[in-house]
């Protein structure tokens, strides 16, 4: 049965008995997305078994975050968890009611690992990573050099960051100046990582692989086993991080929007897939061309956005992520 009341919320903690972060690790934010729920489950018996030991700090693990999408085999239950991510007064949905007992839960802890999978047919995996330390309205954060030593930890060689700015420069541009607006849409971008950024602690976004793809649960138990590793939660030889020549680093800069349901395609974009400048990305209701402002790759591609929704990011090199 799929009916939000047939559902509970699960969560596991082991503490080891030395001093450690505290680290939560989740999966099935989204409910067809389960490489993490696999790989969660593996690291799990592995400790219950005696192979892997925690003996400093604790790590908390949430196999299914959503487990209404999940029984349904869907991304969302009622709505996108990873949007607008705050506990709620009035919930209104089923996602509002895993609000209301996650964000707490998150509050507990210092790092967060959410591990995800993409729908693209095609593409390595890769880490969502936070801004740089700064004391802004937007985002402000402080703990920039943690979260991108462990991201190079995780066995992945891309790292995009950026997402708040960009989307929030999308925000700014629709909301024309309306500040209560441009406040409530702002609001709408924050999810799991973006609210653990603002109770103090740092996050990171594993995307795994495809949805399918047999490789993805693997990726996932892998970033877990190096977070505990490199974190100290488990006594064993540190990861190595992933060389500077070997890394991908893009910077999200832009988004951009369909201003008309007819706005359309040149043809089947995939995220990462590399634009040259001045390169035709698409075509508007009106027959103006939209063309790529600068070289770089395109991201999260929405053919099927809406009138005055995201419709595509673009994105450029970041030289300097985690020198």
């Amino acid at each position: 049965m799929t009916s939000a009341s047939n559902f509970q919320f699960k969560s596991v903690n082991y503490t080891g008995l030395g001093q450690g972060p505290r680290v939560i690790i989740m999966g099935a934010t989204h409910g067809n997305e389960v490489c993490g729920t696999k790989a969660i489950r593996r690291v799990m018996e592995e400790i219950d078994s005696g192979k892997l030991h925690i003996a400093n700090g604790s790590v908390t693990f949430v196999p299914i975050v959503n487990p209404l999408a999940y029984a349904k085999n869907t991304r969302s239950g009622d709505r996108n968890l990873n949007r607008n991510l705050f506990p709620k007064e009035h919930p209104q949905d089923f996602e509002d009611q895993i609000a209301n007992w996650l964000c707490p839960l998150l509050a507990q802890h210092d790092v967060l690992l959410d591990l995800h999978s993409f729908n693209a047919k095609t593409g390595e995996p890769f880490v969502m990573v936070g801004p740089v330390n700064n004391d802004g309205p937007l985002e402000p954060f402080k703990h920039a050099e943690k979260e991108r030593a462990l991201a190079r930890r995780l066995g992945v060689r891309r790292f995009v960051s950026g997402w708040m700015a960009a989307y929030g420069g999308g925000v700014q541009r629709r909301s024309r100046g309306n500040a209560a607006e441009l406040e409530t849409v702002l609001r709408y971008g924050v999810g799991t990582t973006e609210y653990m950024r603002t109770t103090g602690g740092y996050a990171l976004t594993l995307e795994c692989g495809q949805h399918e793809d047999p490789a993805a649960p693997e990726v996932a138990y892998r970033a877990i086993v190096n977070t505990l590793t490199f974190l100290k939660l488990i006594d064993a030889p540190e990861p190595a991080p992933v060389p500077f020549e070997e890394m991908e680093a893009l910077q999200m800069v832009v988004v951009h929007d369909k201003l008309d349901a007819k706005d359309a395609f040149t043809r089947a974009w995939a995220s990462f897939d590399p634009v040259a400048e001045g390169e035709q990305i698409g075509v508007r209701a009106d027959g103006t061309p939209v063309v790529a402002e600068f070289a770089g790759r395109i991201l999260f591609p929405d053919t099927n956005a809406g009138a005055n929704q995201e419709w595509y990011y673009m994105t450029r090199p970041n030289p300097d992520f985690g020198r």
